[in-house]
This record gives structure tokens, sequence and C-alpha cells, in this order.
């Protein structure tokens, strides 16, 4: 016999995995891939945890230190990042300027279709996650603390976690 104490975590990192592939299998603009995952679990999420609160300490943003707890007591955290780089269109602006060549000029300025691509590739990955029914949370804290901690190249400007846990109450739905 198998105790659910043996296989959890394992399962739950298989899962993730499988998030992490609709995320690579979700549509982009012109099929280009400017989206990276990584999956945290064990002892890195310890790290994330303790860099959230400081990130939460020092800009004086709570749910900061709410999310670290959570993050901290979940399984695994599935972490999705995007670049910043343009379609190279003619005449979009969804970025706010007048097109692609002008948006290059403004390096941290966020390319509405990457941004739209990893909103898509986030639903993909917690529609996986709600099938294999894991509690889940999209955190932007959490990425905002692996990005503080390098675990992406630079590149990847925006990231995304996805925490998950699987519990007798979810421990994402009562939070302080």
């Amino acid at each position: 016999m198998i105790s659910e104490t043996e296989f959890k975590t394992q399962e739950i990192i298989g899962i993730a995995k499988r998030m992490a592939i609709a995320v690579r299998t979700a549509p982009k603009g012109r099929g280009r891939n400017t989206i990276e995952t990584r999956i945290a679990h064990g002892e890195d999420l310890i790290t994330i945890a303790a860099k959230m609160e400081e990130l939460g300490k020092s800009n004086g943003q709570n749910f900061f230190i709410r999310d670290a707890g959570n993050v901290r007591n979940s399984d695994a955290v599935l972490f999705i990042a995007t670049e910043i780089s343009p379609l190279g269109l003619k005449d979009c602006g969804f970025c706010g300027l007048q097109n692609c060549d002008k948006k290059l000029l403004q390096a941290d300025v966020p390319c509405s279709f990457n941004t739209i691509d990893l909103g898509i590739a986030i639903g993909s990955a917690v529609s996986i996650a709600a099938d294999a029914r894991l509690d889940n949370r999209i955190m932007f804290s959490a990425g905002r603390a692996v990005k503080e901690l390098k675990y992406f190249e630079d590149k990847n400007k925006i990231i995304i976690a996805i925490s998950l846990s699987a519990s007798s109450k979810n421990i994402y739905f009562d939070r302080q």
C-alpha cells in the first residue's frame, strides 16, 4: 500500500509539469514563444517566501507577507514569465505607443501581445490544475520575488506565479 504522504508532492509536481506543457502549447501571437516556465517546491518555496516577506516589509504592501505564507504552505508553485518582445506591427498602439518601432525605444514598456499571451497561458495552466482538482492561486507577489531572486533570465520581465496545494481545506480561501 502507498500512503498519500508518500506520493502527494510528487504527483502535484507532475501536474505542475502538465500545466507547464499547457503553457507551452497555448496560442501565442504570430506563433512566437516569449514565455518560460519554472516549478518550485521544497526548500525553494522557503527561499521565495522569505523574499516575499522582505519585499512586503520594504514596500509596505502587506499582501506580499500574506502571500508568502501561502507559498510556504504550498506543495509546489508554477512560475510563468514573459519577455517584452514586440511583434513588429506597423500600426498597433495597444501598448500606448504608435507602433512597434516606437515601442522598441521604450524597452520596459510591455508589449500588449506578450501580456495577452501570458494571460492565455495562465488560463491554460489553471484549467489543468482545476481538472486535477488542485487548489491554486495566481499571484503577482511571488512572481515579483522570483524576479528579484533572478530565477529567470533578465529578458523575462513579467512573472506570474500559480501556487498549488492539495489539502483538506483550500489554503488560499480564508486569507487574512
